[in-house]
């Protein structure tokens, strides 16, 4: 399911990687990993746990959607 896409993509700017768009579950694990900012806390771990669980299709795409948001406000990124 790893091309599972959400209705609407979230455009994230990171300071060390410029922005990315997050289409899906997918790209915001990948975010998680490659870009996120050193200090991770409850809501990365949270995140990340359950965009792999929708990929599995154990939660749903909303789900792992608004937990990424969380993720990133908690982090103080920057979303469009």
């Amino acid at each position: 399911m790893a091309n599972e896409k959400w209705n609407d993509p979230i455009r994230v700017g990171f300071e060390t990687a410029g922005a990315h768009t997050v289409s899906g579950p997918f790209d915001a694990l990948k975010c998680l990993s490659d870009f996120w900012p050193s200090v991770r806390g409850l809501r990365y771990l949270k995140a990340r746990s359950t965009c792999r669980a929708a990929l599995d299709g154990r939660k749903t795409l909303e789900e792992a959607r608004a937990e990424f948001v969380a993720a990133a406000e908690e982090a103080k990124l920057s979303l469009h």
